[in-house]
């Protein structure tokens, strides 16, 4: 028997999800061009920011986790990540481990849908289907778009994280790939419309 998943505000979700990296980005615009010493070891502000992201977001995902009963798989694996390589930036006061942190997350879930695809199956219809009801069909297409956009976002972050200024690539990890993340669900309607499962075969 399944546990029952309680339901909560839209906009408290939200701001639990996206929260943590408008915090991010608001810490970072201000501190950026500040030096602070602890222990005798200069920190700038890049990773005196990101050692405040780290229990922010754990908090966000623990009242997440307590408000509605239930954590995905992916909000899990992007908490560990974030305490691995944003522990290691602030460890070794080096910020490109934090920077290279989407492209571990964006990797990792490329590579497990990746492996259900290998497998003849869609592990996320096993994530998602509760959300959106559709065929067998629709869901093994989306997974090959969504991991083949996972991957493309691993590039892009690499990329810009390589070759650009950390302003750039800050600006990029706070509305780049929320908003690249919007815009692939969004051109994926006529997909979601096509397979769509009607009410009674989805009861039937």
């Amino acid at each position: 028997m399944m546990s029952e998943q309680k339901t909560i505000n839209p906009f408290v979700k939200m701001s639990l999800e996206l929260g943590p990296i408008v915090a991010f980005f608001i810490g970072y615009m201000r501190l950026k061009d500040e030096v602070f010493t602890f222990g005798g070891t200069e920190y700038d502000g890049f990773i005196v920011v990101t050692a405040s992201f780290i229990p922010v977001l754990l908090l966000s995902t623990a009242i997440l986790w307590w408000l509605t009963g239930t954590l995905s798989k992916m909000q899990i694996m992007t908490a560990i990540l974030v305490v691995v390589f944003g522990g290691l930036s602030v460890w070794f006061n080096d910020e490109r481990f934090f920077k290279m942190k989407p492209t571990m997350i964006y990797l990792l879930f490329a590579g497990i849908l990746g492996f259900g695809l290998m497998r003849g199956q869609s592990y996320l219809r096993a994530v998602m289907e509760d959300a959106m009801p559709m065929q067998p069909e629709g869901w093994m297409i989306l997974t090959k778009r969504l991991c083949g956009f996972f991957f493309a976002l691993a590039v892009a972050n690499e990329v810009i994280w390589r070759t650009m200024s950390t302003d750039v690539w800050v600006n990029f990890k706070t509305f780049g790939l929320t908003a690249a993340v919007f815009l692939f669900f969004l051109t994926q309607s006529k997909l979601f419309q096509t397979y769509a499962l009607e009410e009674n075969e989805d009861q039937g």
